[in-house]
């Protein structure tokens, strides 16, 4: 079967692609009277306003939200797993490998899950970071067809400059998000990009098209699995089978109060924790050995802190866990966790450790709980920040160097400014800058 891609059709934009390049220009300039605006299409300007809102920044590569095994552990409980053939047969006939577009499959989040089609195109593609496990979402890149289709809650097609993120202005995309039959729920994204043959109008109606054939498989699937289900027994309605546990991921970095993403075979949760139960499950997630109910204290309440202290805490966690999934509730003697939970502080490390130097500082999201003082907690965010800042300047690019040097922990340390000073070229245009901000700083 030829590929629908395989012959490109005559796609304009709205208006010329230099005056959208102008029109981002003055946008990041902070220019938002500037009369280029207004020739930009308003779905495209809409999302731009969400993403400088945001603060996105208009460089860089998304976040690696998945290490391998995590991706796979997640991918394969996913709702959309049983749907890969479907979106294979009607998006990449044919050959996959020469049908000159990507196809991705993403989650309700923005992460790519699969990411599919020509080599050639996902070999260049993944320069910009375009991989499975990175987060496409708008608050992370900005506007892109699988972020705006999913916060828009419909399909959309971005030309090349319509992209918020320079690095993905060469391509164009179209994306489609696929709803859950029976809650009407987001469950994920398909997502095309290639050339202009991906931003037709065709294009559009073939992967809305997709979309909702999916929704229909799942649809069937459901119907027939209770078909064939025996009936549930009056106790086992009672009491019903909880889902077992995938993957637990505590999200930490730049944030008051952490949250807790628990991923079951058929669903996804966040829950937001208090200050005081995020301070105990870090703790717990970084010391996978084990604690006794001394040394938890300690690293919570402080030196010399009773235990007595903390069992009180540790009834009211155990609550709340149960609540969520019971595999994971701390066992006793010492205090410790039955399965591995992630977090994403350690997940910096690991990507920082991996050489990914770029990717680990996209996703740092700032200091880990920055409002705790309890010593643990204290001690991680200094390690954590300074294994960022030591790697930064012993092994980072000086692209990924000045990019660094753009956060809270590297804005106002001359000595990282003064080593992106060394490693610029003589007539850089940024150098000006920079020697602008040394000389504040030393004033």
């Amino acid at each position: 079967m030829p590929s629908p891609w395989s012959s490109p059709r005559d796609a304009s934009p709205e208006v010329s692609r230099l005056i959208i390049e102008r029109a981002h220009e003055e946008l990041m300039a902070g220019n938002l009277d500037d009369r280029r605006l207004e020739q930009v299409r308003p779905v495209i300007r809409a999302s731009w306003e969400r993403a400088r809102q945001q603060r996105v920044g208009p460089e860089g590569l998304p976040p690696l939200d998945f290490t391998r095994e995590s991706l796979e552990a997640y991918r394969s409980g996913h709702p959309l797993a049983g749907a890969i053939d479907l979106i294979r047969t009607l998006l990449l006939p044919g050959a996959p490998d020469d049908s000159g577009v990507v196809v991705a499959v993403g989650d309700h989040a923005g992460r790519l899950l699969w990411v599919e089609g020509d080599l050639r195109q996902r070999m260049l593609s993944g320069e910009m970071g375009f991989v499975e496990g990175s987060n496409w979402s708008e608050t992370s890149v900005g506007t892109s067809a699988p972020g705006t289709a999913l916060e828009l809650g419909e399909s959309v097609q971005i030309h090349h400059a319509e992209h918020y993120n320079r690095l993905v202005q060469p391509w164009s995309c179209t994306a489609a998000p696929v709803f859950d039959p029976e809650t009407h729920r987001i469950l994920g994204v398909l997502d095309v990009t290639g050339g202009d043959e991906v931003v037709t109008p065709q294009a559009r109606m073939l992967v809305d098209a997709t979309a909702r054939a999916v929704e229909s498989q799942l649809m069937v699937a459901r119907l027939r699995a209770r078909a064939e289900a025996p009936q549930a027994t009056a106790s086992a309605s009672r009491h019903p089978t909880r889902e077992p546990l995938k993957r637990a991921t505590l999200q930490v970095l730049g944030r008051d109060r952490a949250r807790l993403e628990v991923v079951t075979n058929g669903s996804e949760s966040n829950v937001e924790l208090s200050a005081r139960h995020a301070e105990i499950l870090l703790m717990l997630a970084t010391h996978r050995q084990g604690l006794s109910a001394e040394h938890l204290a300690e690293l919570v309440y402080g030196e010399g802190a009773s235990p007595d202290t903390l069992r009180p805490e540790m009834v009211r966690l155990r609550k709340a866990l149960e609540r969520v999934s019971p595999e994971l509730v701390p066992q006793s003697r010492p205090y410790r966790l039955s399965v591995a939970m992630e977090t994403d502080a350690q997940n910096v490390l690991s990507l920082l450790d991996r050489g990914a130097h770029r990717v680990a500082l996209s996703a740092y999201r700032g200091p880990v709980l920055p409002d705790s003082d309890a010593p643990g907690v204290v001690e991680l965010r200094e390690g954590v920040r300074g294994t960022l800042r030591e790697t930064m300047r012993t092994e980072a690019s000086v692209d990924v160097l000045l990019a660094y040097a753009d956060i809270p922990e590297g804005a106002e340390d001359a000595e990282v400014l003064r080593l992106c000073l060394e490693m610029l070229p003589a007539r850089s245009p940024r150098r000006s800058g920079l020697v602008s901000r040394l000389e504040k700083l030393e004033r």
